[in-house]
């Protein structure tokens, strides 16, 4: 690396014998609201993930925790970093079990599992060269900014200290069969009729979990797509969420007479559904569907889902005699609630799908169980099954560049002032319209960026809004 480089990760490097200390400025790059990630050799390298490891296990060691599992992802520079951070915990006396190649959903069943906090390296669907950590307590409760992340940050600015007794020991272990037998242990699969999946994984850990979850169910016949771990991504992103990331899977969905897609983003905790005509299946309807089954376990349960869910979420569950509680957008908003509710599932629209059986966490795999199935469980297509979940229209996520989010915001506000039925600013500004029609408008944290999402009845209303917001917006 060179020294120019080292030194914008350092902020002035380190003084002999002692901690480095780095800029608040480098260290905020790098410190998200819910993870680390940064661009490697640049923003992250081998001596700040070591002191991230070390500020984590004082971290934990506060909370009486005595080991850490750690996995990574397929990155070319995931082992090292990983052994980098391992290093660091190890230096505060901490013990470290090594799970090696997982998904962060593997990860968080491992924290579970072992009953200790865990690390995730992994940046998801970010491009190679790219990396980062998600960081969990035990029982994959989470750690965000609020909650040990800014200590960390704070420690990595002023310097880790040493820790003055024994070192930890280091152990390796490998979970992925027991995880496998867990996820199957939740969904019922025994009964269901043949189907064939198409399956793309992104060459990301999907190829590495599909195999040992899916692949031993007899009814099951996958049918892969671009599962040769690659850190590169030579095929497409890893992010089904981009519409253009699931041309190949709808491709394949088409010609191999498939009855389902299923497409998982780079570490393989989201997962997104294709039908058998190669159409995406909202996750919206998704989280519908999950709702109805979990419901049907334990009635009048609470299930979570954020504000630019479809607001057929929370009609379906009120008329199952479930209670739903709306968040804000963000998987710490989601397990927060999932903790303080005791809520027995919880859905994104950005296909994140959280199970209160799975310690509360998210796991794509597991919603794909549920939704192989509820498919499988009767003799309806896909496209009919979802449809029967997806009664609204919507627009998806628009995003606009903007200079001034606020300004905007208040523009459209004003627009539509006659014709509100109720605003509230849960997260942004939600408009309720006349008609069961409604809009989001979210200011991004990280860039000069305003989400749009829109609900109403028909595809007519909903593109009509769209255009009149959009005129406000982008002037």
């Amino acid at each position: 690396m060179s020294a120019s480089r080292s030194d914008s990760i350092r902020g002035g490097g380190r003084a002999t014998g002692g901690p480095v200390a780095r800029s608040a400025e480098s260290v905020q790059a790098v410190v998200k609201a819910y993870d680390v990630r940064g661009v490697v050799g640049e923003q992250i390298d081998e001596e700040f993930v070591r002191d991230v490891g070390g500020a984590f296990a004082r971290l934990m060691r506060g909370e009486q925790a005595t080991r850490v599992v750690i996995g990574h992802d397929m990155r070319d520079s995931s082992p090292t970093l990983s052994a980098a951070f391992a290093a660091g915990v190890l230096a505060q006396g901490l013990d470290v079990v090594q799970i090696g190649l997982a998904s962060t959903d593997e990860l968080y069943f491992a924290s579970g599992h072992l009953g200790c906090p865990g690390a995730m390296f992994t940046a998801s669907h970010n491009p190679a060269r790219y990396n980062g950590i998600k960081l969990c307590r035990a029982n994959a409760l989470p750690v965000g900014q609020d909650t040990g992340l800014a200590t960390i940050a704070s420690e990595l600015v002023e310097g880790v200290p040493a820790h003055a007794g024994a070192p930890g020991t280091a152990t390796e272990e490998s979970l992925l069969d027991a995880y496998a037998e867990f996820l199957r242990g939740l969904v019922d699969l025994g009964g269901i009729r043949p189907l064939k999946v198409a399956v793309d994984a992104g060459n990301g850990m999907g190829g590495y979990t599909v195999p040992a979850v899916l692949g031993a169910v007899p009814a099951l016949t996958i049918d892969p797509l671009y599962f040769e771990l690659d850190g590169s991504f030579p095929n497409h992103e890893a992010n089904p969420l981009d519409p253009k990331n699931l041309v190949d899977l709808q491709q394949l969905v088409r010609t191999s007479g498939a009855d389902i897609g299923l497409a998982f983003d780079g570490d393989a905790d989201r997962c997104f559904v294709v039908d058998e005509r190669g159409e995406p299946v909202s996750p919206s309807a998704i989280t519908a569907l999950v709702a109805e089954r979990e419901l049907a376990k334990e009635p009048g349960a609470t299930v979570i889902h954020n504000l630019i869910t479809s607001q057929s979420v929370p009609k379906l569950v009120a008329e199952l005699g479930g209670t739903a509680v709306r968040t804000r957008v963000g998987h710490s908003f989601i397990k927060q609630q999932m903790a303080a509710t005791g809520a027995i599932f919880g859905g994104e629209h950005s296909a994140h799908y959280y199970f209160r059986d799975f310690w509360g966490a998210d796991s794509g795999m597991l919603a794909a169980l549920h939704v192989l199935a509820a498919l499988g469980g009767g003799e309806r297509p896909m496209s009919e099954l979802a449809s029967s979940y997806a009664t609204y229209a919507a627009s998806g996520e628009i995003n606009s560049t903007v200079a001034d989010a606020k300004e905007r915001t208040m523009a459209v506000l004003t627009a539509f002032q006659d014709r509100a039925v109720a605003v509230d600013r849960l997260d942004g500004v939600t408009v309720q319209l006349p008609e069961e029609a409604w809009f989001n408008l979210r200011a991004s944290n990280t860039e000069p960026l305003l989400r749009l999402n829109v609900e109403a009845r028909s595809t007519e209303q909903v593109d009509a809004l769209v255009t009149e917001i959009l005129s406000i917006v982008r002037g």
